[in-house]
């Protein structure tokens, strides 16, 4: 623990932000060092450079589910391409990947996000099709704004009825250290990010997960630290606190690595194995059990 002068949760979150800050050196020199033994197939679904997703073909295809991955990035950064090692490792576990890009603010405002990440599911699922894929078991994950995305995707009917999404192939969602609520007591960092993303005067809760949250049959993990340094676990609290009120089976997952910050459960952890890392481990036994 690093020390602190100050008492009491202040100083926890405090600590857990530096220890989140101090985390990027070691992750990105781990990132160099990662093997990449997939070479994906990208493909645009739209005219921005940014509005294309990564297929990733396993070596020796083990399951059947397809894994929908959306990225994360405080919404403004971030890339499949950058995020490779991401789906090396799902599909070194044997499961066909698609990797969802965006387009990212302070350039492009919300709802232009969720725009992108329908069409993209879309025409992904499409893309898998012409190849002779089953495409009947989808599970969808994120991390960050990954998983504000996703989730909204997969629990909004009013987003899924205004972009033409059709869920009934979705068979489950993970997410990663979602902010699935704009709580008035956020990080400072957070309210910039989420400052960036929605234009002035809208309505926050247009965009707001937990505001839009339906019932719908897809069950969900949350995988949620108490120590991330920059999303409360309280907004993983709230979210799976109204599934649980609308009748959907909800696992809400503490981190248990000791590397609990955000940015190393949400990414880095893709760079270890199930052994050493048991948050991992528990993402791949849940999409063999779901």
């Amino acid at each position: 623990m690093i020390p602190c002068v100050f008492k009491g949760v202040e100083c926890q979150i405090m600590n857990d932000s530096l220890r989140e800050n101090l985390s990027y050196f070691g992750i990105y020199r781990r990132l160099i060092k990662n093997k990449r033994t997939i070479k994906p197939e990208r493909v645009k679904y739209g005219r921005d450079k940014q509005q294309y997703f990564l297929y990733y073909e396993p070596e020796e295809v083990k399951s059947e589910k397809i894994i929908v991955w959306v990225h994360g990035g405080g919404w403004n950064a971030g890339s499949p391409a950058f995020f490779d090692f991401v789906g090396q490792r799902i599909a070194g576990e044997g499961y066909r990947m698609i990797s969802v890009g965006y387009r990212l603010s302070i350039k492009y405002k919300y709802p232009c996000q969720i725009r992108d990440v329908c069409v993209a599911y879309k025409a992904a699922l499409k893309y898998l099709k012409g190849k002779g894929i089953d495409t009947s078991k989808v599970i969808v994950c994120g991390p960050s704004a990954g998983a504000h995305l996703t989730s909204i995707m997969c629990y909004s009917t009013a987003v899924q009825k205004r972009y033409d999404v059709d869920i009934s192939n979705i068979v489950g969602f993970v997410g990663w250290g979602g902010p699935y609520s704009f709580r008035q007591d956020q990080t400072e960092t957070v309210k910039i990010l989420v400052g960036q993303l929605f234009r002035k005067g809208y309505d926050m809760r247009n965009g707001e997960p937990v505001s839009l949250m339906k019932k719908t049959p897809i069950p969900m993990l949350l995988i949620q630290s108490r120590h991330d340094g920059l999303i409360q676990y309280e907004c993983a609290e709230e979210f799976a606190a109204k599934a649980e009120r609308l009748g959907i089976s909800c696992e809400l997952y503490d981190v248990r690595d000791e590397k609990n910050t955000h940015s190393w459960y949400t990414a880095g952890a893709f760079m270890d194995t199930r052994e050493e890392n048991p948050d991992l481990d528990r993402f791949f036994n849940y999409l063999e059990e779901v």
